[in-house]
């Protein structure tokens, strides 16, 4: 009898073991190597002290650079976060509203642009907004401008290029939450006197709420964490905080101090996510992806 407890008691783990085995060589102990890396020191000769020194943290948290390409990242996070929620609601709304066999093809429609690569996608604005770009040389044939704008390398076109990136994660999360309304709801809500926006305001948009929140935090971490973006679309006045641990990783080959400013980072979204988690939980983002 012992033994069955027993072994109904490991049943579980052995079914996790292969999970949690590639969890932990794929997440775990990479992490636990950064941690150890951004104790070391960088010497002047190129080579990594192995030790334990708090020089890169006190660097990174203590040099009013870092912080204020911190808090520049929030700002452009939240921004395009703020724009994703308010542009992306609206056509969620359309498909969950839309017959069975419309909304299939809207969905495929919504998934195109995960089949392109982000890189590209984010290129393809330099050929829209450049000097010699479309924009540029339609309004020059029509004779609205004399000659060409710079409208690239800024805050806005980051801003925007993050947009084009992340508004399907915020249409498809505001998407299943709209799609799990009980229709009924909103027409007793009519039945009773309500007009149709009133429906919306009083029963609609509460009950969305989860998938919006879920839209956003989505939206405002992968924001948050992005590189490429700023790259391409940004000037030197623009850069992210995933920028600086590109540049301190692979320009100056400084895994320390990257290592330290990748582990800020990570634990500030983090803790962005435990808060989620506390109050709204995953099962909203897991939805999304189904």
């Amino acid at each position: 009898m012992a033994a069955d407890v027993a072994g109904a008691r490991k049943t579980p783990w052995v079914l996790l073991s292969p999970s949690l085995a590639t969890i932990s060589l794929l997440l775990i102990i990479p992490m636990m190597f950064i941690v150890v890396y951004s104790f070391w020191l960088r010497t002047a000769t190129g080579a990594d002290q192995v030790g334990f020194y708090l020089d890169n943290w006190i660097e990174v948290l203590g040099d009013r650079f870092y912080r204020d390409i911190l808090f520049q990242t929030f700002a452009i996070a939240f921004y395009t976060t703020v724009i994703c929620a308010l542009v992306g609601y609206i056509p969620a709304y359309f498909v969950a509203n839309t017959p069975m066999k419309s909304k299939t093809f809207l969905l495929l429609m919504l998934m195109l642009p995960f089949w392109i690569s982000y890189i590209i996608r984010t290129m393809s604005w330099i050929n829209i907004l450049g000097t010699s770009g479309a924009l540029n040389t339609l309004m020059l044939s029509l004779g609205i401008i004399d000659e060409p704008i710079q409208m690239l390398y800024n805050q806005t076109t980051v801003i925007l290029g993050l947009v084009h990136y992340l508004l399907p994660f915020m249409i498809l999360n505001v998407y299943v939450s709209l799609d799990g309304i009980d229709k009924n709801l909103t027409e007793a809500a009519q039945s009773l006197g309500c007009t149709g926006w009133q429906a919306f305001r009083e029963v609609t948009l509460p009950l969305s709420f989860p998938g919006l929140a879920a839209g956003s935090l989505l939206c405002f971490v992968l924001a948050a964490g992005t590189y490429i973006t700023p790259i391409v679309l940004g000037g030197p006045r623009d850069a992210m905080f995933a920028n600086l641990v590109f540049e301190a990783i692979v320009t100056q080959l400084n895994w320390p101090l990257g290592s330290a400013l990748s582990l800020v980072l990570l634990a500030l979204l983090g803790a962005l996510v435990v808060i989620y988690t506390r109050y709204l939980g995953v099962d909203q983002i897991a939805k999304s992806f189904k």
